[in-house]
């Protein structure tokens, strides 16, 4: 089955695409599309920074790059582009970048996690490649906290330090910007006035954000199909 990256650009739609990649069967060398299919992130990712820097009133915010699949056209990746005040809560198949407004420049990339698959299979080894070493500490820190419990016969996993991941980050980077669980609980009341839709609001009621990641990020073959 081959993959299609969909311009949005294009008068060509989805449905399309999907119907060509079915009907074609060449077979690609995989180094190549990968290639093809990331050849333009970077222009991408200026464009969303440059669109949404005049509404985030603060210096520095981040850029975020997200892979998901279509819950239709099942053949077909998708690459979201967005950006946030905050440090967004960790997620399979996500690359996090500093963007600096007064440098007009990317200065630091924070992380870049893989599917969870390679997630899982990185977080085993004690010993990889040289290119893979960042994207494993950042997956062991992305899984430090992590619990498992027996309820009601079944295994459910638990996040005992949900906010670990950010602090690492932050630590790493030298840098102080919230995170989308302290930025939402700082501005609750005004996102909540103003109908703002960053974050999941409701999770702010409760001190027990454990669950909340727990259901967030573990089953991330749900969360990836949103």
């Amino acid at each position: 089955m081959s993959y299609n990256v969909i311009d949005f650009n294009s008068e060509t739609t989805a449905g399309k695409l999907s119907a060509k990649a079915f009907r074609d069967n060449t077979k690609y060398n995989a180094l190549e599309v990968g290639h093809a299919m990331t050849e333009d992130i970077g222009p991408e990712l200026r464009k969303c920074a440059e669109s949404n820097s005049k509404y985030i009133d603060q210096d520095e915010f981040c850029v975020i790059m997200l892979i998901s699949k279509d819950n239709v056209l099942t053949n077909l990746i998708r690459r979201k582009f967005f950006a946030w005040p905050f440090l967004p809560k960790p997620r399979p198949n996500q690359a996090v970048l500093l963007y600096n407004k007064k440098l007009d420049m990317f200065t630091k990339r924070l992380w870049v996690l893989p599917s969870d698959v390679v997630m899982a299979e990185l977080h085993e080894l004690s010993i990889v490649h040289k290119n893979y070493q960042s994207m494993k500490r950042w997956t062991d820190e992305f899984y430090r906290g992590w619990r498992a419990k027996k309820v009601k016969g079944k295994i459910k996993f638990y996040n005992v330090d949900p906010c670990h991941f950010w602090d690492y980050i932050r630590k790493e980077n030298d840098i102080k910007l919230l995170s989308e669980y302290e930025y939402v609980l700082a501005h609750r009341n005004k996102l909540l006035n103003t109908g703002s839709n960053i974050g999941d609001l409701e999770w702010t009621k409760t001190d027990d954000v454990g669950d909340f990641f727990g259901d967030q990020i573990v089953h991330s073959n749900i969360a990836l199909s949103n």
